[in-house]
C-alpha cells in the first residue's frame, strides 16, 4: 500500500512539473530561448571588445583574435580588453545561476544575491580583510567573501522568517541587513583610507582587468559550481513541489537545499571577489528564462547562465560606449539602473497573483509593553533626555568645555573663546541633529502607517536616495552655487523619488506591497546615479562617503534655519492628520467602509513624510535607521495611537540622532564617525530584535 502511494504521488509530481506539453516533451521554445541568448552573448561580446577608451578599429579587433600580433593594438585587445569580456561572462553567468538557485531554494521570486544581502555581506568582508588581515586576503579572498556572503543571507533567511516568510518580508529583510552591513563597510573604509584606496570603483562593480589573473581563479569556482548543479537539476525539479510530494519521492530536501544555496553562495562569492558586487544579475536573467516558459531546472540553468553573461557584457559594453564623455562606468551601477524597473515589473506581477499576501505581511503589531507609562510622564521624560544629550553634546569634543562654561555661554557671558566654539560650531550643529532626527523619525512614523509595512522608511521608500541624488547632482552641474540652494534640489530629488513610487502604485490602489517594493527599486536606482556621480565627478571619498552615510559635521546656522521651519509647519500637520492615519491601520476595504478615502489620505500623509525626509537629507545626508528604530519605539510605549505615536516618536528621533552626532564626535577622538553610521550601529541590535519579535507574533 505505502508502495502504491508513493507511485501515485511520483505519477502526479511528474504531470505537475511544468513546461511539458501533452506527450511529455518540451518542445521547440527551449532551443529557441537558447540560440536568441547565443547570438545575443556573441554580438555583445564582440561590441565589448571594440569598446573603450583607445580607438581600435573592428578590423584590428577581427585580426587580434584570429592572427594576433606583437603590436599595441593587438596587445589592448588580449591583454585587456578580452580578459575583462571573459571575465563579464563568467560573472554574469556566476550571479544567474545563483539567482535562479537562491529563489528555488527559498521559493521567493524577489531572491537573489542581491536581495539576500550576499553582495554587501562579501563585500564587508573583503574590506575588512583587507584593512586588517591584507597578507591573508591576498592569498585567501574567497574565503573572506564566503564567510560575509554567507553570514548575511543567513541572518536575512532568518530574520524575514525563513520558510514562511513572505517575498516582501524577505526583501526588506535584505535591504535592511544590507544598510546594516553597508554602513559598517563605510565606516571601515573612512577610517582606513589609506588601505583601501581604490576600493570605492571596485565595491561599486567593476569589470576592469588588467590581465588574466581574476579569470584564472575563478573559472574554475564558477564553471565548477554549475556543473555540479547541471549534474543535480532532477533533484532541483522536485524541490519545486510540496515539501510532502518531494519527501514521498525519496528527496533528501534539506540535504539538497544546503547544497543548492551552498552552491549558490560560493560562486557568486567568487565574482565579488573579482569584480565586486553587482547587483540584478542574479534577479533579471532567470526571470528572462522563466517568463519564455522554461521552469524545468535542465533548461533554467544553463540559459539562465547565458543571458546572465549576456545582460552583464551588454552593460559592461554599454558604460564603455560613454567612456569617452564621462569616463570610467562601474558595471554595477548600469545593472542597478536596469534592475530597478525590472524589480518594479515584479512588483506589479506579484500584487496581481497575490493581493491578499500584503494584508498578512504587513502588520503593524509588533507587540507592546504589558504595563504603559502615562504619556504626559514619557513626554516630560524625552523632553528632559533630549536637552541633556544636547547639553552633554556642548560639553564635549576636542576641547572639552566645563558646564559652568556651557550656561555661562548660554545665558550671554562666558569667555570669548569658549562662546565662539559654542555658538559658531557646536550649538547650530546640535540643533541640526535634533530637529533632523525629529523630522525623520516623524516621517518614518507616517510612512510606515500610510503603506501598512512596519518596515516602512524615507531610506526604503527611496526618498532619502531621490534626494541624494538631487543634491549631487546640483553640486556636480554647478560647483560653486551656494548652499541655500541645497535643500531645493534634496525636495525635487526626494518629491520625484516619491512620484515615481507613487505613480506606479496608483493603478493597484496604493497597495503598501507595491509601494515597497517600487520603493526599493527606486533607492537601488538612486544608490546607483549617486556612486555614478561620485565617480565621474571626482569627488574625494571621505566628503561623499560621509554624505552618503549621513553626516552632521559642519552644520551651522544657515542649516538650522533650514530645519526649523520644516519642525514647526510639518509636524503639526503629520498630528493633525492623526485621525485619519489611524484608520489607514485598518484594511482598505474597512478604511473605505468607515468613509475614509483611502488613496487620498495615503498622498497627503506621504507628501508630508517626503517633505520631512528630503529637507532632512539635504541637511544631514542619507541617515538611516531614524525612521525605522523611532517609530517602534514610540508603538511600544504608548500603543498604536498616531498622534501620541508621533509626539514620543519625534522626541525618540531627536534624541537619536543627538546621541549619534555626540558619540561620533568623541568615540575616536580627533576623527569623526558620521552621525548615519553611529545610527547605523546602534540600531542594527533593536532591529534584529524589532524583527524576530514580529516574526514571534505573526506566527
Amino acid at each position: 500500500m505505502r508502495f502504491m502511494k508513493r507511485e501515485l504521488a511520483a505519477a502526479s509530481a511528474l504531470n505537475a512539473l511544468p513546461n511539458r506539453n501533452a506527450s511529455g516533451k518540451v518542445g521547440w521554445r527551449p532551443l529557441w530561448v537558447l540560440l536568441g541568448g547565443l547570438a545575443a552573448l556573441s554580438i555583445l561580446t564582440f561590441l565589448s571588445l571594440t569598446q573603450g577608451l583607445a580607438n581600435i578599429s573592428v578590423r584590428s579587433v577581427i585580426m587580434a583574435i584570429i592572427s594576433p600580433q606583437d603590436i599595441a593594438d593587438h596587445n589592448m585587445i588580449r591583454g585587456v580588453r578580452l580578459p575583462r569580456t571573459v571575465m563579464g561572462l563568467l560573472s554574469g553567468a556566476a550571479l544567474a545561476v545563483a539567482g535562479a538557485l537562491m529563489q528555488t531554494v527559498t521559493r521567493n521570486p524577489l531572491a537573489s544575491e542581491t536581495t539576500l544581502g550576499v553582495n554587501a555581506g562579501a563585500y564587508l568582508a573583503v574590506v575588512a580583510g583587507s584593512i586588517f588581515w591584507p597578507a591573508m586576503l591576498h592569498q585567501f579572498s574567497l574565503p573572506f567573501a564566503v564567510v560575509g556572503g554567507t553570514l548575511a543571507a543567513a541572518a536575512v533567511y532568518g530574520l524575514g522568517g525563513g520558510r514562511k516568510g513572505t517575498p516582501i518580508r524577505i526583501a526588506l529583510s535584505g535591504m535592511i541587513i544590507t544598510l546594516v552591513l553597508s554602513s559598517f563597510t563605510s565606516a571601515f573604509i573612512l577610517l582606513n583610507q589609506e588601505s583601501v584606496k581604490g576600493i570605492f570603483l571596485w565595491g561599486s562593480g567593476s569589470l576592469l582587468q588588467n590581465d588574466w589573473d581574476g579569470v584564472g581563479f575563478s573559472w574554475p569556482w564558477i564553471i565548477g559550481g554549475i556543473a555540479i548543479i547541471c549534474a543535480a537539476v532532477r533533484h532541483l525539479d522536485v524541490l519545486t513541489l510540496s515539501e510532502e510530494t518531494a519527501r514521498s519521492l525519496g528527496q533528501k530536501v534539506i540535504g539538497t537545499r544546503i547544497m543548492a544555496m551552498a552552491i549558490a553562495i560560493l560562486i557568486a562569492c567568487v565574482s565579488v571577489s573579482v569584480v565586486g558586487p553587482i547587483g540584478f544579475i542574479g534577479l533579471i536573467a532567470p526571470h528572462v528564462v522563466r517568463m519564455s516558459g522554461l521552469t524545468r531546472h535542465a533548461w533554467l540553468i544553463p540559459v539562465s547562465a547565458l543571458w546572465g553573461a549576456a545582460i552583464l557584457v551588454g552593460a559592461d559594453t554599454l558604460a564603455r560606449v560613454f567612456a569617452d564623455a564621462y569616463g570610467e562606468l562601474p558595471a554595477g551601477a548600469v545593472t542597478a539602473m536596469i534592475g530597478a524597473p525590472w524589480l518594479i515589473m515584479l512588483a506589479l506581477k506579484i500584487s496581481r497573483k497575490a493581493q491578499s499576501a500584503t494584508n498578512s505581511g504587513s502588520s503593524m503589531s509588533v507587540g507592546g509593553m504589558q504595563r504603559r507609562f502615562p504619556y504626559t510622564v514619557l513626554v516630560a521624560a524625552f523632553s528632559i533626555l533630549l536637552i541633556v544629550v544636547w547639553i552633554a553634546s556642548l560639553t564635549s569634543g576636542s576641547m572639552h568645555i566645563p558646564l559652568s562654561e556651557v550656561m555661562a555661554v548660554l545665558t550671554g557671558h562666558g569667555e570669548d573663546l569658549y562662546r565662539q566654539i559654542l555658538i559658531d560650531f557646536r550649538l547650530p550643529r546640535m540643533l541640526v541633529a535634533g530637529l533632523a532626527g525629529m523630522a525623520l523619525a516623524a516621517s518614518g512614523s507616517l510612512l510606515q502607517s500610510a503603506v501598512r509595512n512596519p518596515l516602512g522608511d524615507p531610506q526604503v521608500i527611496g526618498v532619502t536616495g531621490g534626494a541624494g541624488v538631487g543634491v549631487l547632482l546640483l553640486m556636480v552641474a554647478i560647483p560653486q552655487i551656494a548652499m541655500g540652494w541645497m535643500p531645493a534640489a534634496a525636495i525635487i530629488g526626494g518629491v520625484g523619488a516619491a512620484a515615481v513610487v507613487y505613480s506606479v502604485s496608483w493603478k493597484r490602489g496604493l497597495n503598501p506591497t507595491i509601494i515597497t517594493l517600487v520603493g526599493i527599486a527606486v533607492s537601488a536606482a538612486g544608490a546607483a546615479i549617486i556612486s555614478m556621480l561620485v565617480i565621474q565627478a571626482e569627488m574625494k571619498i571621505a566628503p561623499a562617503l560621509a554624505w552618503m552615510a549621513g553626516s552632521t559635521y559642519g552644520r551651522g546656522w544657515p542649516e538650522v534655519w533650514q530645519m526649523v521651519p520644516t519642525v514647526c509647519i510639518l509636524l503639526p500637520i503629520g498630528w493633525w492628520l492623526g485621525r485619519r492615519v489611524d484608520l489607514l491601520s485598518f484594511s482598505d476595504e474597512s478604511s473605505t467602509g468607515l468613509g475614509l478615502r483611502v488613496r487620498r489620505v495615503r498622498l497627503y500623509v506621504a507628501i508630508v513624510a517626503v517633505l520631512l525626509a528630503s529637507i532632512s537629507a539635504a541637511n544631514v545626508g542619507a541617515v538611516g535607521f531614524i525612521g525605522l528604530l523611532a517609530p517602534h519605539a514610540a508603538r511600544i510605549l504608548v500603543g498604536s495611537h498616531h498622534r501620541r505615536a508621533m509626539v514620543i516618536s519625534a522626541l525618540l528621533g531627536g534624541v537619536l540622532l543627538a546621541a549619534a552626532d555626540w558619540i561620533g564626535r568623541i568615540v575616536i577622538i580627533p576623527k569623526e564617525l558620521p552621525s548615519g553610521i553611529v545610527t547605523a550601529l546602534l540600531g542594527a541590535p533593536y532591529l534584529a530584535f524589532l524583527m524576530y519579535k514580529a516574526g514571534k507574533t505573526r506566527n
